[in-house]
């Protein structure tokens, strides 16, 4: 590649940051020039070179590019393994399947609003019926995940606990299809998933609602909220031993500190660690009235430093390579200035997704809407940073209408 020598600078290898674009690294002992030409993604790549007694590089100041300080990308499948799914899924466009699954996702609303509200009043939850919404969104994302996690992205503040519950089944259901589980417990874990928090219909308005810390008798009432899903649940006929299950370990966390049972590592089902990862994920990357969600990338590197006591780490990184560094629906400005949704992952090269376009902040004006795979060499532009629809005064609902909806 052609380089011309304005954009060339020779740095200590110790200055050298996930970001930078590598012309070539220099080997001291022999003062060998090696091209080796690329970007650093990885930070094990800088101990790498530093082994191989490296100790400087040239470096392209201009190619460098942000990539929002996240410390761990995961490594990406093989292409033998990426070949096998792709031959044995039959993915239908998303486009296509968008429309369904607005359909799905509201519908799913409205029958959580209405167990949430039958629950309050004594009433027993018809599970037949919860299991044919939960069942129609696994095939949903069987044919194209990518449509609900689309889905997911749309958030609206008053609808918290509706939302919370259908968005963690949705994750739970693409977490456990990225790990090969049999599509009939698939079926179990997003039917728990959808139920995991009716509990807290029970819970005192004044504490549920709460802005603020909670003294240490309201955190007790809040922790209850467990325990009082699972005693409806227990009088629900035909509700699976797995569904249960996810319910009841959705708070326990690896090292004991978690609720209500304080269940320790040994004690924790594969599920009801899944279901910790994507039910804290979720919590935290969502907007409410007191408080605005965060961005994935923050919530993915929480849940790294606190996998050293309460999350499995290995099903943390594994759920970081299903979601993606930046999840479809995320909203990114690009650095030309443009504004787009992610709307597919590229699992090969986790920092160049797919993006559809449809601002242009440079113009303060729409544009043609196009859809832009940033892996491809003829597109120089990358993702600059995550942002929010209010940074810019966005309706984002009207452009996910524009962008996905016929």
């Amino acid at each position: 590649m052609n380089t011309s020598k304005k954009t060339r600078q020779e740095i200590p290898l110790k200055q050298l940051k996930p970001g930078m674009y590598v012309i070539e690294i220099i080997r001291t002992s022999s003062d060998i020039k090696i091209k080796s030409e690329g970007y650093i993604v990885h930070t094990s790549t800088l101990d790498k070179l530093a082994q191989a007694g490296i100790n400087r590089v040239i470096v392209d100041p201009s190619r460098e590019k942000k990539t929002d300080k996240i410390d761990r990308i995961l490594p990406v499948e093989s292409k033998k393994t990426q070949t096998k799914k792709k031959t044995s899924e039959k993915k239908i466009p998303l486009d296509e399947e968008m429309n369904k699954a607005k359909t799905l996702y509201n519908d799913a609303k409205l029958l959580q609003e209405k167990i949430l509200t039958n629950i309050t009043q004594g009433k027993v939850i018809n599970v037949s019926e919860v299991k044919n919404s939960t069942d129609s969104m696994v095939e949903s994302i069987f044919r194209n995940q990518d449509a609900l996690s689309c889905m997911s992205r749309l958030r609206f503040k008053d609808k918290y606990l509706i939302e919370h519950s259908l968005n963690v089944s949705i994750l739970m259901s693409i977490f456990a299809k990225h790990l090969n589980i049999d599509k009939k417990i698939i079926e179990q874990l997003a039917l728990g998933a959808f139920l995991h928090d009716i509990g807290k219909t029970l819970v005192a308005d004044h504490i549920l609602n709460k802005q603020g810390r909670f003294t240490p008798d309201e955190y007790e009432q809040m922790k209850e909220h467990v325990n009082l899903g699972i005693k409806v649940l227990e009088q629900t006929p035909d509700i699976s031993a797995i569904a249960l299950s996810i319910v009841q370990q959705h708070h326990e966390r690896l090292d004991g500190s978690g609720y209500p049972k304080q269940s320790q590592a040994d004690d924790i089902s594969q599920y009801g660690r899944m279901i910790a990862i994507v039910d804290s994920y979720d919590a935290m990357t969502a907007d409410r009235e007191y408080k605005k969600g965060i961005h994935p990338i923050k919530a993915f590197k929480i849940l790294l430093y606190e996998a050293e006591s309460g999350y499995d780490e290995s099903l943390v990184e594994q759920f970081i390579q299903c979601i993606g560094v930046y999840p479809v629906g995320t909203l990114v400005k690009l650095n030309s200035g443009k504004l787009g949704l992610i709307s597919q992952l590229n699992k090969s090269r986790p920092l160049r997704p797919f993006v559809r376009v449809f601002y242009s902040t440079r113009l303060n004006q729409a544009i043609a809407m196009e859809e832009i795979d940033l892996s491809q060499s003829k597109h120089k532009d990358q993702i600059d940073h995550c942002i929010k629809p209010e940074d810019f005064k966005l309706d984002l609902v009207k452009f996910f209408q524009q962008a996905f909806w016929n």
